[in-house]
């Protein structure tokens, strides 16, 4: 029996959409670079064929290709999934960055013996926390209000046609201009509001 507290579905979700990301990159890396030449080289000499047959090459570009419209596919079917469960869209975005940032970084070291440079690795921890700064205000703007995350509750529907539209930071409801709806007509014909 385990103790821990169960992680949220989104979670788990926004992190496999970001692999999901980073492997895409690879793929479509993969599609183009010259890795993929000597692999088809490798793979034609395993098939006793001549190491230069551009048939293999081309099958595993397009193989590569494939899996890359793949992986983004799954990738924004995780991702929207995952920010239709979350109660915070940037929360779902920063865990989604954050994943995609590592992973893509351990496969280019693995995969194409990258290293990156620290100005990488300042450049992806700045975009990291700029996304918690502004998660945070979000969440903040959020305990402040009303009890909505930001965005929700501006359009007001209870009323029906011609509903108001609220303003949170003045928190006035503001009336759609119809003439005879609230038994004044407004006479405008040039179309200004007077």
């Amino acid at each position: 029996m385990s103790t821990g507290q169960a992680r949220p579905a989104w979670l788990l979700l926004a992190i496999a959409s970001g692999a999901c990301a980073a492997f895409n990159g690879v793929f479509a890396k993969l599609t183009t670079t010259e890795l993929t030449t000597s692999w088809a080289s490798a793979i034609s000499s395993l098939l006793s064929l001549n190491p230069s047959n551009r048939v293999v090459e081309i099958s595993i570009r397009a193989l590569f290709f494939g899996l890359n419209l793949l992986f983004n596919a799954i990738m924004w079917g995780l991702f929207t999934r995952a920010l239709t469960l979350a109660s915070s869209t940037v929360r779902v975005s920063v865990i989604n960055t954050s994943a995609n940032f590592m992973i893509t970084a351990v496969l280019g070291a693995l995969i194409f013996s990258e290293t990156l440079p620290g100005l990488w690795w300042l450049g992806a921890a700045m975009l990291v926390a700029g996304s918690v700064i502004i998660g945070r205000r979000e969440a903040a703007t959020a305990k402040e209000g009303d009890g909505t995350s930001a965005g929700e509750g501006l359009l007001q529907s209870d009323e029906g046609e011609g509903a108001g539209f609220r303003d949170q930071d003045e928190n006035v409801e503001l009336r759609s201009v119809k003439d005879g709806e609230d038994g004044n007509s407004s006479e405008d014909e040039d179309g200004v509001l007077r």
